[in-house]
């Protein structure tokens, strides 16, 4: 690998696959992980703090800051993912308290220390809520100028999960990703209809499982936490990278396949809230036509994903330290 480590900062609701980003990102050589801000979203913001700071020490990741963030989202009620994510949002592994404490400052305060800070642009890696992200661009609106791009895994082209049509990080706080996505920032949104694919195999977890490491061994354990998708071979389910994905996007930018788009958030109420609807159209329609349509945010939107070569480097890069003496 050849130039300088690309600058990055996490903002994460740290559930099982936020731990699989974060994993990825502390043992990656081409990522200098600057900060990671905590949100609600996956579990309770207090949580998510302490989930965060354990996984980066089970990774024997140094000391980088870590700030709790927004306890809710802009308008709507705090709602869990613990169905998916567990009681404790790791998967009720029984991992330990961490031993280190959170940064004594807010996510915002951090994120905009840390931005311009950097002796070049940050990338920001948004893997949960965008309740911190909105804040930020909102509160000190002078820093997209230090950030090079925001790479959120976020949104769907196809069908949702939160809802029908809504990805849950979008669906959770949909002003707060409306902020993002008008915000005159470059953006790349990880959503759904690649987020499902990377995938890895059965075999390759419990390799992981068996690791002296203990962050090699927590990424396996929370792999097998379950199945990738519901309809998995119960002989080898495979888990999924999920949110880390986001993260391979941006050390790895042409396993992912994107196309510009313009790209809204649905605010109303009912069935379609927090959809982010992204025109495919090759055309303008009869709603430019007659001069009711919108200039949305042309946002790069994933739509395919070299899976096998996402699932190759992540296993590469989170087994690197697997063979160094654990003390």
């Amino acid at each position: 690998m050849t130039g300088q480590p690309i600058p990055v900062i996490i903002d994460c609701d740290t559930g099982v696959d936020d731990a699989l980003a974060l994993l990825f990102a502390v043992r990656h050589p081409g990522l200098d992980l600057r900060a990671v801000t905590c949100v609600a979203g996956n579990t309770d913001v207090d949580g998510v703090v302490r989930n965060t700071l354990t996984v980066l020490e089970q990774a024997g990741a140094p000391e980088i800051p870590v700030a709790r963030g927004a306890e809710r989202p802009l308008v709507e009620p705090p709602r869990s993912a613990r169905h998916v994510h567990g009681e404790d949002g790791m998967g009720d592994l029984g991992l330990p308290a961490p031993t280190r404490t959170p940064a004594d400052t807010d996510a915002v305060t951090l994120l905009r220390r840390e931005i311009l800070a950097s002796p070049r642009p940050v990338t920001l890696i948004p893997t949960a809520p965008l309740t911190n992200i909105a804040l930020l661009l909102r509160t000190h609106p002078g820093v997209v100028r230090d950030i090079e791009r925001i790479v959120f895994m976020g949104g769907a082209v196809a069908c949702g999960n939160a809802t029908a049509v809504a990805e849950f990080n979008v669906w959770h706080d949909p002003e707060a990703a409306a902020v993002l996505l008008t915000a005159g920032v470059p953006v790349t949104m990880y959503g759904l209809d690649v987020f499902t694919r990377v995938v890895v195999p059965g075999r390759d977890i419990a390799r992981l499982r068996a690791s002296a490491d203990p962050g090699t061994r927590l990424a396996g354990d929370l792999l097998a936490h379950r199945p990738a998708t519901p309809d998995a071979d119960p002989e080898d389910p495979g888990g999924g990278l999920g949110d880390a994905g986001a993260v391979c996007a941006v050390a790895d930018p042409p396993g992912l396949t994107t196309r510009p788009l313009p790209v809204e958030v649905c605010l109303a109420p009912g069935p379609a809230r927090g959809q982010t609807v992204v025109d495919r159209r090759p055309r303008p329609g009869e709603s430019e036509l007659h001069g009711e349509g919108r200039a949305p945010a042309l946002v790069d939107v994933g739509l395919d994903v070299d899976a096998e070569r996402y699932v190759r480097l992540w296993l590469e890069t989170v087994e690197r330290f697997q063979d160094r003496p654990v003390f």
